[in-house]
């Protein structure tokens, strides 16, 4: 019974001296309650027969048969493919971006121009994918795109129909994709490039090694950890299939898991309709399409 009691102090004794980091701590508890966890109930959708009408409540059960249908159907492979390949560019390309651009700001003498860089950097991450989208729409507009009217005349080359070609949209979306997301990664890179010991880099001068040397003796090896974090990260978000930024898209290109997500609740024929129409993934976007098809 001593022993009991004198647990129970200590845990009573632990709260009255933490209780100001608990009570910062409940805003974001609260946050991870109501954004991820109780929208988690949602999932009961891929089980039914959804009807708007009804609810998601009152709609009927469908078991597995949307998950047959999924399964079944000949895209299958085809947004499974979309959406490992993309998502394996995104973080290839993200990470080796962002650990370049990390070794050039830290190698910046100038402590105004390199916080100037860090916050150019960041800037892009902090915006919303429509934002982005439209930035890239300004740019690859037929009629008003910067690329068109400005870029390739000087190269004596035609305008491109940017929007009616799919097949230019797999290294736009990457480098859409790593000019939003690249500042993310890369300040943490920096951070960490900050906490290496300069005595590391002062020995490999004296031993008269290159800055490509320091680079891959020393500066990359101390990376690894932080190279493997953020890519489990990036690993256990893939299948979120966040394709944002194909909001201003051509076609086909948001046949991915998402899609299927999305649209679980909705009957095949509906589906398929609404995949030979290249329709967006926005929910609401589909909605209006369907009140669209019903007038």
């Amino acid at each position: 019974m001593k022993k009991a009691e004198v647990k129970k102090e200590k845990k009573k004794n632990v709260l009255k001296e933490y209780w100001p980091l608990y009570l910062m701590m409940l805003p974001a508890l609260l946050y991870l309650l109501i954004n991820n966890y109780i929208p988690m109930a949602g999932m009961v959708i891929a089980f039914k027969k959804l009807n708007f009408a009804k609810g998601i409540w009152a709609s009927p059960w469908a078991g597995l048969k949307n998950f047959k249908f999924l399964f079944a159907s000949k895209d299958a492979w085809i947004i499974t493919r979309n959406t490992l390949l993309y998502n394996v560019a995104f973080i290839l390309v993200n990470m080796v971006v962002g650990i370049a651009i990390a070794i050039l700001i830290t190698e910046i003498r100038n402590t105004k121009l390199k916080k100037i860089y860090q916050s150019a950097i960041l800037l892009p991450f902090l915006m919303s994918m429509v934002i982005l989208s439209y930035i890239v729409y300004a740019l690859l507009s037929a009629e008003n795109g910067l690329v068109n009217n400005s870029i390739l005349p000087l190269f004596h080359i035609d305008p491109i129909q940017w929007y009616q070609k799919p097949k230019y949209w797999p290294a736009i979306l990457i480098i859409a994709n790593c000019w939003k997301g690249v500042g993310y990664g890369c300040l943490i890179y920096i951070a960490s490039l900050i906490g290496i010991d300069p005595s590391f880099y002062e020995a490999a001068r004296l031993d008269g090694a290159s800055k490509w040397q320091e680079i891959t003796k020393i500066t990359l090896p101390s990376l690894v950890p932080t190279i493997i974090t953020l890519l489990l990260l990036s690993i256990g978000r893939i299948f979120y299939s966040d394709f944002g930024c194909c909001v201003v898209r051509p076609v086909r290109l948001d046949r991915s898991v998402k899609a299927f997500v999305d649209f679980i609740g909705f009957s095949p024929a509906r589906w398929n309709s609404l995949l030979r129409k290249n329709f967006t993934l926005r929910f609401s976007q589909t909605l209006s399409v369907g009140r669209s098809e019903k007038a």
